[in-house]
């Protein structure tokens, strides 16, 4: 019962440099996994690979500690020490995004103590979540695809037009702001709008273009189709 049990985390039997090198491997294969699994849930507006390769690359650095200490309480003690020093001022907007560094940093730590298969049913059932969550689009009210912004002349012709043109290209759409310009004489609109087909935007801008009084129209997607 003391021997070492390869799945399962026991340390009887010493490190060598097989269960080592397996041991980051795994740690790297899973931070992956969380990575893709980040990278295909993503629905913000500020994407960054750098992100992402930072959280495939973290478990591999938890592993490497929980590696080095190998059950040793001193170790364990320096290690801690060293990284207390350390000053980490990168700041994640998204509690989200901490939330997959946590589970790359859990893989890894995991693997890291030869907790095998804790670390892979951890990370599976994680990506398994997010997925579901992602794909049912939970603790969301309202999905829009994107903001509408133009300016109009105050007319109830054009507003008509407006309101009709919206209508026709979107399921929804929803007055963000109404601003005042030219001392009364046009109005800044902001929509948020949710497309019928997201390949009719440019159609949704050229017909908007049609209407007398409408001018200086922007539609900024809710995509993340740029790096930041």
């Amino acid at each position: 019962m003391n021997d070492f049990l390869p799945m399962t985390g026991g340390y009887s039997e010493r490190l060598t440099a097989e269960l080592a090198l397996f041991s980051l491997l795994l740690a790297f294969l899973l931070s992956q996994t969380i990575g893709a699994v980040y990278v295909w849930t993503f629905r913000g507006m500020s994407y960054s690979r750098s992100f992402v390769q930072a959280v495939a690359l973290g478990s591999v650095v938890a592993a490497m500690l929980m590696l080095a200490i190998n059950n040793s309480i001193a170790a364990g003690l320096g290690i801690a020490g060293s990284l207390a020093i350390i000053r980490f001022r990168t700041a994640l907007r998204d509690p989200r995004d901490m939330v997959f560094v946590f589970a790359a940093l859990g893989a890894g730590i995991a693997a890291g103590l030869r907790a095998w298969y804790a670390a892979t049913a951890g990370t599976l059932v994680f990506c398994a979540a997010a997925i579901m969550l992602a794909w049912t689009g939970f603790g969301s009210q309202r999905v829009f695809d994107g903001l509408l912004r133009f300016n109009a002349s105050v007319s109830p012709e054009t507003e008509a037009a407006v309101s009709s043109t919206l209508a026709r290209f979107s399921r929804t759409f929803a007055l963000v702001t109404l601003r005042e310009l030219a001392q009364g004489q046009a109005m800044e609109h902001a929509y948020q709008v949710s497309l019928n087909d997201p390949a009719s935007r440019v159609a949704l801008v050229a017909a908007l273009e049609k209407i007398d009084g409408v001018q200086d129209i922007s539609l900024l997607l809710q995509e993340p189709t740029v790096e930041i």
